[in-house]
């Protein structure tokens, strides 16, 4: 038996969500990670693209941001934040966008501004950056984040990003050219999206964890199947890949076994 973090799971679970020969807009951290374990395992194809403008860079070690110069290492392609987020991305040319969040809803809106009151938060965040962009216009979003039941709401606090808004069609309505959020990736279970109601619902839970925890953990009514399959484990050979690419565990080392 191989043992493995509860990080390592996610960013195998990012990386078999990704197809050989996609691009990629993957931003730093377990995003990026499970981008490159998909280029080294089963998709050597695909091409990762950087906000800050790096296109399918060979770079040596791991980027520690998105504008990181070590990116540029043999590059295919070094633009900018205009060229990507602009003729890249709002082109339709990203087939997958990878995106965390403060708050989720079960139509996959995202949350990323603050937590509260808006004239007296109680959590300040990040904001969109380039957030919106990405859930707006990439191909389909996978989300990547840590369980909390306080993430999973009803009621989002601040709409930062779109998901599939109030349901079918509504992405359609405003003119979005992405697909919206196809799969929900966090250190408990998988998720993905009904095609019909376009609601969240329960894909998978990892090893250890059961449903009616998961279901304890949504602050929403969670599509929940008959017979919920386990999360594959990560292989032996996807670990050995996986570790090769963080050696000194810069994210990896975060996780709980």
């Amino acid at each position: 038996m191989v043992e493995y973090t509860s990080t390592e799971m996610m960013a195998v679970c990012g990386a078999h969500a990704v197809k050989d020969g996609e691009r990629v807009f993957a931003g730093t951290g377990l995003p990026v990670l499970g981008a490159m374990l998909a280029k080294v395992t089963h998709a050597p194809n695909a091409i990762i693209i950087y906000e800050g403008g790096n296109v399918d860079t060979q770079n040596k070690d791991l980027a520690l941001s998105v504008a990181d110069s070590r990116l540029g290492y043999r590059a295919a392609a070094s633009i900018g934040l205009i060229e990507t987020l602009g003729f890249l991305m709002m082109g339709g040319k990203v087939d997958v966008g990878f995106l965390g969040a403060a708050q989720i809803d079960e139509f996959g809106n995202i949350n990323t501004s603050y937590i509260g009151d808006f004239d007296a938060p109680k959590v300040r965040l990040p904001g969109s950056g380039g957030g919106n962009d990405i859930a707006s216009s990439a191909g389909r979003i996978i989300l990547m984040f840590t369980h909390d039941a306080r993430k999973f709401v009803k009621k989002l606090d601040y709409l930062t990003s779109p998901g599939h808004l109030s349901g079918p069609g509504s992405r359609e309505k405003l003119g979005l050219i992405g697909g919206g959020p196809s799969l929900v990736v966090t250190d408990k279970c998988q998720m993905d999206f009904d095609p019909d109601s376009k609601r969240i619902r329960l894909k998978s839970v990892h090893p250890g964890v059961t449903v009616d925890w998961v279901k304890e953990n949504v602050m929403f009514d969670l599509s929940i199947g008959k017979d919920v399959p386990i999360t594959a484990e990560p292989t032996k050979h996807e670990l050995e890949k996986l570790r090769g690419l963080d050696p000194q565990g810069i994210y990896l080392a975060k996780g709980q076994k």
